[in-house]
C-alpha cells in the first residue's frame, strides 16, 4: 500500500528485455534506507518488487502484463521515474490510498500555465471516467492529486511548484502517456453497487445479506 507522496525521483540505469519482459535496475537514495529483498516499491505508481539492491540501485523485474499495461514499457536507460516505499504503518498519510495497480494509461492533452500552478488535461480511457469525481483523488505516475476538472473523457490536474519540482511530471508535455490508477474506494463502491443492482455482468452474484455473510460481513 502506498499514498501517492513521492518520495524521490530515481534513474533508470539499466534494462535487459526479454520478449515483453524486462529487469530494470534503478539508481537510488531515499528509496534505499532499510531495503529489503521482497519489499514493494512504487516506480511511476507501479508497485514492483525489489529482487537485488547494493547501496546505490535496486533491481525489479516486470512481468508481460505490466509492460503491455502500463507506461513503463516506454522507460529507456537514463530515464527518471517517480519512487515510493510502502507505507509504514507508523508514517503520516497525507495523500489516499494507493495499491499500485494502474488501471490504465492517459495522455497529456494540453499543458498550461496559471500564475504559480500548472494545469494538466489528461484524456483517459472512457470506462475509467466513472471513477472520476470533482475534488475526488487520482494517482498519476504515482502521485496523489486532486481533480479539478472534468469532461466525457478527460480530467484536469493541478500542480503546485513543489510536485513540479520533485517529480517526474514537470517534464512531460502534451502527447506523453502517464499511469493512472483511480481512487480505490471509487472502485470498490462501483463494485459493490453493480452487485446490489444486477449490472455487473463479470458476476452473476448481487449484492445480498447472504452474499455478505458468505464473504465474512
Amino acid at each position: 500500500m502506498f499514498t501517492g507522496i513521492i518520495e524521490e525521483k530515481g534513474k533508470v540505469v539499466q534494462m535487459h528485455r526479454t520478449g515483453d519482459a524486462i529487469v530494470m535496475k534503478l539508481c537510488a537514495e531515499k528509496t534505499l534506507i532499510n531495503v529489503n529483498l521482497g519489499d514493494s516499491i512504487s516506480v511511476n505508481g507501479v508497485c514492483l518488487t525489489v529482487t537485488n539492491y547494493d547501496q546505490s540501485t535496486f533491481t525489479v523485474d516486470l512481468m508481460p502484463e505490466t509492460v503491455r499495461h502500463t507506461s513503463l514499457r516506454d522507460l529507456t536507460v537514463g530515464s527518471f521515474v517517480n519512487l515510493e516505499r510502502a507505507m509504514a504503518a507508523n508514517g503520516r498519510f497525507g495523500g489516499h490510498f494507493v495499491s499500485g495497480h494502474v488501471d490504465g494509461v492517459g495522455v497529456i492533452r494540453k499543458k498550461s500555465q496559471e500564475h504559480n500552478a500548472v494545469y494538466y488535461e489528461i484524456e483517459i480511457p472512457k470506462h475509467l471516467r466513472k471513477f472520476m469525481i470533482m475534488k475526488g483523488s487520482v494517482c498519476v505516475d504515482g502521485t496523489s492529486l486532486t481533480i479539478f476538472g472534468l469532461t466525457d473523457d478527460s480530467f484536469t490536474i493541478s500542480i503546485i511548484p513543489h510536485t513540479i519540482e520533485e517529480t517526474i511530471i514537470g517534464g512531460k508535455g502534451q502527447g506523453d502517456i502517464v499511469n493512472i490508477e483511480c481512487d480505490m474506494l471509487a472502485k470498490y463502491m462501483d463494485q459493490l453497487l453493480s452487485r446490489r443492482t444486477g449490472t455487473d455482468e463479470s458476476s452473476s452474484e448481487k449484492l445480498t445479506e447472504s452474499f455478505l455473510k458468505d464473504h465474512g460481513f
